[in-house]
């Protein structure tokens, strides 16, 4: 049986591994071991941080529609609650972007809710 070399796939698999850790400081962007470390957790926190970016935009969402719907006196849970009855079906990143930009609007649906 001959021999097998495997310095042309290891340096080829490092190189791959050094590349992708570009930008990092220190050793972890130009030795092995720290830099292989430093793409797992990276790679660990990317995952982690699509689902919590999920959760921090519904919690934005649901701060301005708070702010606007107390400005016209009621509470949030009052208003979602009174949609409901309402039978409006107007998700939370839809209201809140027209508490932001169409004050006119969303005063529209909150009469709606609070009617119910």
């Amino acid at each position: 049986m001959s021999r097998v070399k495997r310095g042309v796939t290891s340096h080829a698999r490092h190189k791959r591994l050094l590349n992708a850790a570009e930008g990092r400081k220190g050793t972890r962007s130009r030795l092995v071991k720290p830099a292989r470390e430093a793409l797992l957790h990276a790679l660990a926190y990317a995952t982690r941080d699509r689902k919590q970016r999920k959760r921090d935009m519904r919690e934005l969402w649901i701060v301005r529609i708070n702010a606007a719907v107390r400005q016209r006196g009621m509470t949030y849970g009052a208003f979602i609650s009174g949609l409901k009855r309402a039978e409006i079906e107007v998700d939370r990143k839809m209201l809140a972007d027209l508490a932001v930009r169409d004050e006119a609007t969303f005063g529209q649906i909150v009469e709606a809710a609070r009617g119910v």
